[in-house]
């Protein structure tokens, strides 16, 4: 119970950060500032992967 309870909120915290780097992502892409929007698009993906990583720990 214990591994399933920090695995969903360590899921929840990662949503939650997706979320935010995608508001800052669509700012530095209005912006103009392509090198932080790749760095955007970067962390995006890893944060991403780790969700799914977390998800599959989760059906386990």
């Amino acid at each position: 119970m214990k591994r399933k309870k920090r695995l969903e909120k360590g899921i929840e915290s990662l949503q939650k950060q997706i979320e935010i780097h995608k508001e800052k992502l669509k700012k530095a892409i209005d912006g103009g500032d392509e090198d932080l929007a790749r760095y955007y698009e970067k962390d995006l993906a890893r944060l991403e992967g780790e969700e799914i990583k977390k998800k599959e720990k989760l059906e386990r």
